[in-house]
């Protein structure tokens, strides 16, 4: 009886993604497994491709084409996983294999090498049959016997594709192109050697020492073994081929810095309205029903400790547990108080790792030798074994949802995961995003509360500062008058102070006097930024960057002028407001190396600096005692953006940030420094007052009918040419009219005309959006699926991309 497979297979597009069936040849049975990689041959050309085994049970047909070879031992997703990436395609228009490369580490990816071997049908290798070249080529492979990428035979012979020695062997059948799969990293291996008890043969005495070693210590690994006895390799190789010791190889895991070899981090005892909480999450969690938890709390109420609390629960009960974290970066003391309190059980998922470490992370929590995954929104793809808890902390954050494809929403993910596993989902934040508050108030989640600081710890006194009355016109001074005297009196204090402003960069555009022309990137349309650090014009979107110059690039007069306000500006002038004090500065310029911000947070921690001035990074997730000052620089600076989700985003910002300080047993003060004193929303976030804007902002999304009492879908539009991608648009508006008003009539939208980008170029593509507000339903789903394929059939916009974005974090 013929075995048939679904696959899934690489490199596909959207319009034509689905599951392929293909034959199972015999000799393959019983390997190529659902979550197992194969090599099958795609398309016209049958050119090789690396697919994703979905199941065995596919649909007869005729010419069906048959698997080449299995790329895995064993299968890498289970089949959980694959269920995943089936709801993924269907939730966030992509392709099955974008969905299924999220399920497994970097490092585990495969890639086609292009590779040669000789025929095994050959025999003749009669040396005056072949010239020199010819004969080389055969000679090399031959001694290889095995297929040999082109890259290696070139590096060898110096030869190129278009050998003609090289194209005859192949025509004549001699050399045979095969495609060789490979994975980017390699398992980390240490050499060992352990002694064989009981050799009586003859041994140096340099060899007897080393053996004597051995059988001490039973097995060491060969660079101990060398180091400890001053003995050679070779001394070690001897006892080997002498048959008095043997070699092996063990797999070692390469591990992320960690504070594990620090003493443990004993919990401290909750308060009253701490412990209510936890007592409140447990009974729901041992209640077994799929359900989802928002714990609120105001900055400092110890939320952290509450489910730190409930995860050593969940562990006694020997289920799994992952804790997402919006950036590691801004939740670095968070990391650190896990690894203390839970020591090697923690695995830890986010972009900084190398591949490696990513990969035996990956590792670790799919053997079961870690049982939680903390990460950024990957983690919720990490393979932890009986799941029993989803924690995700900062829950409001933007960056739970991915920009690039597969667009997916963690929070949304997680909470899919969880019904998968019979898990308890639990959200956390001081400033939930309000679609999650509405959910809660709903009762479609459920909600606790914290209303005060944890221990002794005082919300901060905050004051509104109008910078109309305290800055000059044209002034370039960042720090007005009433924050520069909190900062002094600070200092003398001996306290520390955070400052925020969140803006890269010195200068933050350039603009000319005479032409009145704003110096922009030529890729994209946003102006430069001026980086005092490597004296040059940034843009921060494609990396473009020029000498700083005051030669204006339109008019070639000499008369530039630099304005605006970064990070490293208002370091200059924390510096000369405080001359003797130590000032640190964070963002990502300052802190790109690897794990330069822990470093300079625990620097921060010990005191080793007075203030510290930032971007968001110094914002959210950080916990100093002697901080008793925070100040905000241009604190409305994102109010005023074309996105309806503005005010949040700076309620959250103002929120978290003034939450900074006071959080030890003194005081704490904010300034907070604004052009708009008469915003409602300042004087909120002033006050943590999270149930006033919540009201507040829920009432706004009802009248202009924004989430959560609709969903988006934003359809955006990529191209080289700007009047063709604008009508790209215009057309996938006309046929979306037409589809909807035959097929689907009864699906309520309100479509909003295409229009260009926040902004329109980027890297030299055009970018143009179309914005669908509806409810997010299959048929609402299926009909956006059908307009997406066939516009990608529309010729005449072959060059424009367009995709699907479903409740996007950011409106393009």
């Amino acid at each position: 009886m013929t075995m048939l497979a679904q696959v899934a297979v690489e490199n596909t597009v959207y319009h034509f993604d689905k599951l392929f069936t293909y034959r199972v040849p015999e000799h393959l049975r019983g390997q190529a497994a659902p979550g197992t990689r194969v090599l099958v041959p795609f398309g016209a050309g049958n050119r090789e491709r690396v697919g994703m085994v979905f199941s065995l049970d596919g649909q007869p047909g005729e010419k069906l084409k048959e698997i080449v070879q299995t790329l895995d031992r064993e299968p890498v997703l289970d089949p959980w996983q694959l269920e995943f990436a089936l709801w993924m395609k269907d939730r966030c228009y992509c392709t099955l294999f974008e969905a299924v490369k999220q399920m497994i580490p970097a490092g585990l990816h495969l890639r086609l090498k292009d590779s040669y071997l000789l025929d095994s049908g050959f025999t003749n290798f009669d040396r005056e049959c072949f010239d020199a070249v010819s004969w080389q080529i055969i000679t090399t492979l031959r001694a290889a016997g095995r297929a040999m990428p082109f890259e290696k035979l070139s590096q060898k012979l110096g030869l190129d594709q278009g050998c003609p020695e090289f194209q005859a062997l192949q025509e004549q059948g001699i050399v045979r192109k095969v495609n060789l799969a490979t994975g980017r990293l390699k398992d980390a291996v240490a050499r060992m050697a352990r002694p064989i008890e009981g050799f009586s043969g003859k041994l140096t005495p340099r060899q007897k020492e080393v053996y004597q070693v051995l059988l001490d210590v039973g097995e060491a690994s060969e660079r101990e073994l060398c180091y400890f006895t001053g003995a050679s390799p070779q001394v070690v190789k001897a006892l080997v081929e002498k048959g008095a010791a043997e070699v092996f190889e063990y797999e070692v895991y390469r591990r992320p810095e960690s504070t594990a070899s620090e003493e443990p981090l004993e919990m401290p005892e909750l308060s009253p309205s701490q412990a209510q909480v936890l007592e409140a999450l447990k009974a729901e969690y041992d209640a077994g029903q799929r359900r989802c938890a928002l714990l609120y709390g105001v900055t400092g109420s110890g939320k952290t400790w509450v489910f730190l609390q409930l995860m050593e629960y969940v562990l006694r009960q020997g289920r799994g547990i992952i804790v997402m974290v919006p950036e590691i970066s801004l939740t670095a003391q968070t990391l650190w108080q896990f690894q203390r309190i839970f020591g090697d059980q923690v695995a830890v998922f986010h972009s900084g790792l190398s591949l490696g470490e990513r990969m035996d992370e990956w590792k670790r929590v799919r053997r079961g030798e870690a049982k939680i995954a903390v990460g950024t929104r990957s983690a919720v793809f990490a393979p932890v074994r009986d799941l029993g808890l989803i924690v995700v902390d900062e829950e409001q954050e933007h960056t739970y949802k991915s920009e690039a494809s597969p667009r997916f929403d963690a929070r949304e993910a997680a909470r899919y995961r969880c019904g998968q596993a019979g898990a308890f989902c639990l959200l956390s934040s001081a400033t939930p995003s309000v679609e999650s508050f509405r959910q809660a108030r709903e009762g479609r989640f459920l909600f606790h509360q914290l209303e005060d600081r944890f221990g002794s710890a005082q919300l901060p006194q905050v004051e509104l500062v109008d910078m109309n009355l305290e800055s000059f016109p044209g002034s370039q001074q960042a720090i007005g008058p009433t924050l520069a005297e909190a900062l002094l009196e600070n200092f003398r204090q001996k306290r520390q102070s955070i400052v925020l402003l969140n803006r890269r960069g010195y200068h933050t555009f350039a603009s000319c006097t005479s032409c009145h022309e704003v110096v922009s990137c030529p890729h994209c349309s946003i102006s430069l930024t001026y980086h005092s650090a490597n004296r040059r014009l940034m843009c921060h979107y494609c990396g473009y960057s020029i000498p700083i110059t005051k030669i204006c690039p339109s008019c070639g007069k000499e008369s530039i002028t630099y304005q605006g306000l970064g990070t490293q500006k208002a370091e200059e002038q924390l510096r000369e407001l405080l001359p003797q004090a130590r000032v640190l500065r964070i963002d990502t310029d300052a802190v790109a190396a690897r794990y330069s911000l822990e470093r300079r947070l625990e620097e921060f921690a010990r005191g080793d600096y007075d203030v510290m001035v930032g971007t968001q990074m110094v914002a959210k997730g950080l916990n100093f005692e002697n901080v008793t000052l925070v100040g905000v620089l241009s604190a409305d600076q994102s109010l005023f953006s074309d996105d309806f989700r503005g005010n949040e985003r700076t309620f959250d910002l103002l929120t978290q940030v003034v939450g900074r300080a006071g959080r030890g047993k003194y005081p704490g003060r904010a300034v907070i420094q604004t052009f708009a004193p008469e915003n409602p929303v300042l004087h909120l976030a002033s006050r943590q007052d999270y149930f006033g804007f919540a009201q507040r902002e829920l009432a706004f999304r009802r009248t202009m009918l924004y989430p959560p009492y609709v969903d988006l879908l934003v359809i955006g539009f990529v191209g080289g040419e700007d009047a063709l991608t604008r009508q790209a648009a215009e057309y996938f508006l006309a046929q979306l009219g037409k589809l909807a008003q035959a097929e689907y009539p009864d699906l309520p939208l309100r479509v909003l005309r295409p229009s260009p980008a926040a902004v329109v170029k980027v890297s030299g593509k055009y970018r143009y959006k179309l914005i669908v507000k509806c409810k997010n339903t299959p048929r609402l789903r299926e009909m956006a699926a059908r307009l997406l394929q066939s516009f990608a059939a529309a010729r005449e916009f072959q060059t424009v991309t367009a995709y699907a974005d479903p409740n996007p974090s950011r409106i393009l």
